[in-house]
């Protein structure tokens, strides 16, 4: 790959720069701390997760299944995003190689389709329960889980592969300072002398296919769970049966919410700093997955009982 600097002749070079918040230098120092501590609880959290599911034999159910992959999708994306910022702001280690950029790149949106994708399963699995709860056994399986893994692996591994490869493919001769702390395609891509419309079109094009759809499937798994229980008639089985997908619905929330806030200060990019929306997509990276299982840890009595019972072992 070939980049011209300010001199006539092009020179070739194997790495970007990583440039984070150049309009607001001082959010790296006030960030540093606060970012650190939230991988570290991510990091943490997700551990604890999956080893108390892994060795609690009363959590070996469909459902935790779910949940032990949402928080292995989680920890990958945090490692994948987080340490290198972190070395930014500390250090200012910048360079990163050109392999190494469209791997991340690759990673994160792959890693984050599958996640949309899980909470979708998820929401499946709480439209079965609360809707067809004689019926739960039948559907939900281990066979099911398996399948489903299989369908989030391939549909997103297939999907999302095109987006590093368009980026990789392109001559990058005007600079190779990433405006960004993170090799996001379309940050990555403008530094190209080519045309970038195709990369434009096809992240617009499949970020709205994978993540939109299942955001809308998500939401319509949960009208039918709202009709449903409001046709329940026992006293206090409404609460109940709300309780049950309580967790994951605060979940979604998390993931969407952070999520429509990053596209709309993309598409209200004059009224906001350019900053504003690099840091949302580095915090999208590590709130969720800081999020995900403690709110499950909190709400969920079985795996409260089951961190209890590892805890004590431990004692």
């Amino acid at each position: 790959m070939i980049l011209s600097s300010n001199s006539s002749s092009p020179t070739e070079v194997s790495e970007f720069l990583l440039n984070c918040f150049v309009r607001s230098p001082s959010w790296q120092r006030w960030l540093s701390l606060p970012l650190s501590l939230l991988f570290l609880l991510a990091m943490g959290a997700n551990a604890t997760l999956l080893i108390t599911i892994r060795l609690e034999a009363s959590l070996h159910e469909p459902m935790y299944y779910l949940l032990s992959l949402l928080s292995l999708l989680d920890i990958v994306l945090c490692l994948t995003v987080i340490p290198k910022v972190l070395l930014i702001f500390w250090f200012d280690l910048r360079p990163i190689s050109f392999p190494a950029c469209f791997l991340q790149m690759y990673i994160m949106n792959c890693f984050l389709a599958m996640e949309s994708c899980t909470f979708l399963i998820m929401a499946y699995d709480r439209y079965v329960a609360i809707c067809h709860p004689l019926r739960y056994p039948a559907i939900i399986t281990d066979e099911f889980v398996a399948k489903a893994a299989l369908f989030i692996l391939a549909r997103n591994v297939f999907f999302t592969v095109p987006i590093p490869i368009l980026s990789a493919r392109l001559n990058y001769c005007h600079s190779n300072v990433i405006e960004n702390c993170i090799c996001a395609n379309l940050s990555v891509s403008k530094l190209s002398c080519n045309d970038v419309t195709i990369n434009r079109l096809y992240q617009f094009a499949g970020g709205w296919t994978l993540l939109g759809s299942d955001l809308v499937l998500i939401f319509l798994s949960y009208s039918f769970i709202l009709r449903a229980v409001l046709r329940l008639k026992a006293k206090g089985a409404a609460a109940k049966a709300l309780s049950t997908c309580g967790s994951h619905f605060i979940l979604i929330l998390f993931f969407s919410t952070i999520l429509l806030v990053f596209v709309l200060t993309h598409v209200a990019k004059k009224m906001v700093s350019p900053d504003v929306p690099i840091l949302l997509n580095v915090l999208h990276h590590v709130i969720p997955a800081a999020l995900n299982p403690i709110v499950y840890g909190v709400r969920t009595q079985e795996i409260k009982q089951g961190i209890l019972k590892l805890l004590r072992k431990g004692l």
